[in-house]
């Protein structure tokens, strides 16, 4: 069969408008008639909050400011509906979205975020993803804090830790990561030639934005177009909603076309986060470094909403036991709500963090049987017809063995001869 595209050199299209400059991105797209459009941001990570707008309308300028009472259904989530488009009683951590201000110049814009007025009263606050665990901690929502627990049981775990001839036990951390895409997030929100509020915007799921902004407005899909432009990065970053909604609602009361750009600093508060995640794990091997058992624990704070949690922490419990055969397999991995940053797509989604915790197990196991960290690999991963802790037959696409080989030959690295203490 001839191919086209595929083992062939295709020259990108967007290459040449990228690499000139020539190409267009949100913060490049001015219409006539437009006015501009700032977000006013919780100061504090949980409180109570009474806003007070009637100072900030009256600057000349500014055209309205939404709020919560404005938005037909005021609810908004990529997996749950948990976010608010604009916060009504409460926030759950800095820089929640409490009001939409729209002007005739992002500068009266500015002006406007000083004169409105928040009073909050300040909840007590949960940043600990492992306190906030406890039954007695403050709630972020009104129900539990573990809002996803995910579980594999396999094989009889207490039989293989006694038969292990070593045991490594640890605990291992990873942090919040930024996405720090070059382009920070900008759009223009407009009323197209045939009535459909369409919002141009650098995303990565268009049609959950068209979704998302749909139901928040309580319209038809039909009636809500969204132009993907050019990206200027993403990594997950782009899948929340930011202000789509925001900018597709003011465009539908107003009826004209209403930009956002957001600086460096809100694009930093504005959207998610990597997971970080706590892994507790015990793994158990016997003399000549079979795995025989492996228990995790993995914690991963999606901080104040849900976005992609329980999609990372799955991946996150289903990837901690490596690309090794063990036959008896404990993991519970949580995803669990607190006053932090909320985390949510990031390359990888979960099955990053966890080689951090499942290689230094596999090196710890090699040292303390004097095995080599290669060999000790060589005799567990997985090739063609292993089956996983959770069930699955590798049945094709296992290259560990030949990728192992080559990377220890060009390494020029020796095998140590002598085995197990």
């Amino acid at each position: 069969m001839k191919l086209d595209i595929v083992g062939k050199n295709i020259t990108r299209t967007d290459a040449y408008s990228k690499v000139t400059g020539k190409a267009l991105y949100p913060e490049d797209i001015y219409m006539d008639n437009m006015v501009y459009g700032k977000t006013l941001r919780s100061k504090l990570p949980h409180a109570y909050i009474d806003i007070d707008i009637s100072e900030a309308e009256k600057i000349d300028g500014i055209i309205k400011i939404f709020t919560y009472k404005d938005v037909p259904n005021n609810s908004h989530g990529v997996v749950f509906k948990d976010h608010e488009v604009l916060c009504e009683k409460k926030v759950r951590r800095i820089g929640d979205p409490i009001a939409f201000i729209v002007g005739e110049t992002e500068e009266v814009c500015k002006l406007a975020l000083e004169k409105i007025k928040v009073d909050y009263e300040e909840l007590e606050g949960v940043f600990d993803p492992e306190i906030a665990m406890d039954e007695k901690a403050p709630k972020v929502h009104e129900d539990s804090n573990i809002m996803y627990h995910y579980k594999i049981r396999r094989g009889d775990i207490e039989e293989g830790f006694k038969n292990s001839y070593v045991i490594a036990e640890n605990t291992y951390k990873t942090h919040m990561v930024e996405h720090a895409f070059l382009q920070p997030e900008a759009g223009v929100s407009f009323i197209d030639e045939e009535g459909r509020i369409t919002v141009m915007v650098a995303t990565q799921y268009p049609h959950y934005d068209r979704e998302e902004v749909a139901s928040a407005l309580n319209l038809n899909e039909d009636e809500v177009r969204i132009i993907n432009a050019n990206v200027g990065g993403a990594f997950g970053g782009r899948e929340d909603i930011s202000f789509q909604i925001h900018l597709a609602l003011a465009a539908y009361i107003l009826k004209r076309p209403v930009k956002v750009v957001y600086s460096r600093e809100e694009s930093f508060i504005a959207h998610a986060k990597r997971h970080p995640m706590i892994m507790k794990c015990k793994t158990g091997a016997d003399k000549e470094g079979r795995l025989l058992a492996m228990k995790a624990e993995i914690i991963g704070d999606t901080g104040a909403y849900a976005s992609w949690a329980p999609n990372v922490l799955r991946k996150a419990g289903v990837h901690i036991t490596g690309p090794y055969y063990i036959p008896n397999v404990v993991v519970d991995s949580y995803a669990v709500y607190t006053n932090n940053p909320f985390a949510g797509a990031m390359r990888g989604f979960g099955a990053t963090q966890v080689p951090i915790a499942h290689e230094q197990q596999m090196d710890i196991l090699a040292e303390k049987l004097s095995i080599d960290p290669i060999s000790i690999r060589m005799i567990n991963i997985f090739k063609k017809d292993s089956v996983t802790a959770t069930g699955q037959v590798l049945k094709e696409s296992v290259p560990l063995e030949a990728c192992i080989k080559e990377v220890a030959a060009k390494m020029e690295f020796h095998p140590r001869k002598e085995g197990a203490k």
